[in-house]
């Protein structure tokens, strides 16, 4: 069983049709409870790392998914969900993260050529830099969904995968059963499916 974190923060609907496309038994749930259950949880996210931080602290969540992650359950962080799983943030000020994987989330101008669009918003290869069991279905280059303005950075041996944006992004990251995807694995197509596949399976 695989436990959608649900906070408040993000669009569900295209995880839980991949889930479901894929026969992958799973629950949306804000109940710490119900998802203390699962084999394996997702923290999604869209929006800003600060509201999003602020929230998970207020409910507890926090203190309950670096738990959850030290116990050993798989856990995978998309988009907002994995800056959320690194050491802090850079957006709108200084925040805290989970602290789970090496790095901070900081802001792709500056960093960038100029001359390309912030939000990086689009579809980009997969450059991999190190094995994991993430993508022991995907292929060297197969293409992914981006939308995000904030990237890791400084994450060290934690980056399993790049996408060149002019600069190398971050694009997944992993430490022992903690993975996170800075793309939309649920909106890129059988590249994407293929990643959620393997999830299920860690």
């Amino acid at each position: 069983m695989i436990g959608i974190v649900d906070y408040g923060v993000g669009n569900l609907f295209s995880l839980k049709s991949s889930l479901k496309y894929l026969g992958l038994e799973h629950i949306v749930s804000a109940d710490m409870r119900e998802l203390a259950r699962c084999d394996r949880l997702i923290l999604p996210g869209v929006g800003a790392f600060g509201d999003a931080r602020a929230i998970l602290a207020g409910s507890g969540m926090d203190g309950f998914l670096t738990e959850q992650a030290h116990s050993g359950k798989p856990l995978l962080g998309i988009c907002l969900g994995m800056q959320l799983l690194l050491q802090g943030s850079e957006e709108f000020g200084s925040h805290d993260g989970l602290g789970l994987i090496e790095g901070r989330a900081c802001p792709l101008k500056g960093d960038i050529d100029p001359l390309l669009k912030v939000p990086h918003m689009g579809w980009n290869s997969l450059h991999f830099t190190k094995k994991s069991e993430l993508f022991k279905y995907s292929r060297e280059g197969e293409w992914v969904y981006f939308v995000h303005s904030f990237y890791g950075k400084d994450c060290g041996g934690d980056v399993l995968a790049t996408a060149d944006y002019s600069v190398p992004v971050t694009a997944a990251v992993g430490r022992g059963k903690v993975f996170g995807t800075q793309f939309h694995p649920e909106k890129s197509g059988t590249a994407g499916l293929k990643i959620l596949r393997a999830f299920a399976e860690v």
